[in-house]
């Protein structure tokens, strides 16, 4: 949970831009949507090696994560279908982000490496992903974990300002497959040892 001291230079300012932007007439979806046109436009610049750039406009594109969740509960706007284009389009995000990098190390020599831990981050970020559905469609919560979305988009975001990528991705890489295995316990100390509970195999 955010500090009180921390709320009035973050929580509020997104509150009164969301006031704005629902007296204009905007819509949460329309803020998701534009969001993910940003990471889409991030992406074509990390692709061209734009690194710095790409990770501002990245930056850019997590402000607007956030703000139309903002938005949906001040407009009074929160609905399933809002809920369920949100986490679709940050998959899609996710994804297409590390599409971006990869093209671009794989165009640079002995990048190797880097290579492979994008592919091991989009494993993890894909089991932090679902193993979180997977619980909570047997009606178990499943949302701790060192890395969630937030703390993975401002590692990369950083890394990429700061001209750390390599460090970004190793971090990436290790801990959000640590993640996936925390939660992985997570459920099982929950359902794992009392008998009768329905198996979590597919």
């Amino acid at each position: 949970m955010m500090s009180k001291y921390m709320r009035p230079y973050f929580l509020d300012p997104m509150s009164r831009l969301a006031g704005r932007l629902h007296r204009m007439g905007v819509t949460p979806n329309a803020v998701t949507v534009a969001g993910f046109v940003l990471t889409i436009l991030s992406t074509v610049m990390l692709a061209m090696g734009n690194l710095f750039w790409g990770g501002f406009v990245l930056w850019g594109a997590a402000m607007f994560d956030m703000l139309d969740g903002a938005l949906a509960r001040y407009a009074d706007q929160v609905s399933k279908f809002g809920a369920f284009l949100d986490s679709t389009l940050d998959r899609y995000s996710e994804s297409i982000t590390f599409l971006g990098l990869a093209v671009y190390f794989s165009y640079k020599p002995g990048s190797q490496i880097e290579l492979f831990l994008i592919f091991l981050t989009l494993i993890g970020s894909w089991m932090v992903s679902y193993t979180r559905a997977r619980a909570e469609g047997l009606g178990i919560e499943c949302k701790g974990g060192i890395l969630q979305r937030p703390e993975r988009l401002t590692i990369l975001i950083t890394g990429l300002i700061l001209g750390l990528v390599s460090p970004a991705l190793w971090i990436l890489a290790i801990f959000t497959n640590v993640t996936s295995l925390q939660r992985i316990y997570e459920v099982y100390t929950q359902v794992g040892r009392v008998p009768g509970k329905p198996s979590l195999s597919d």
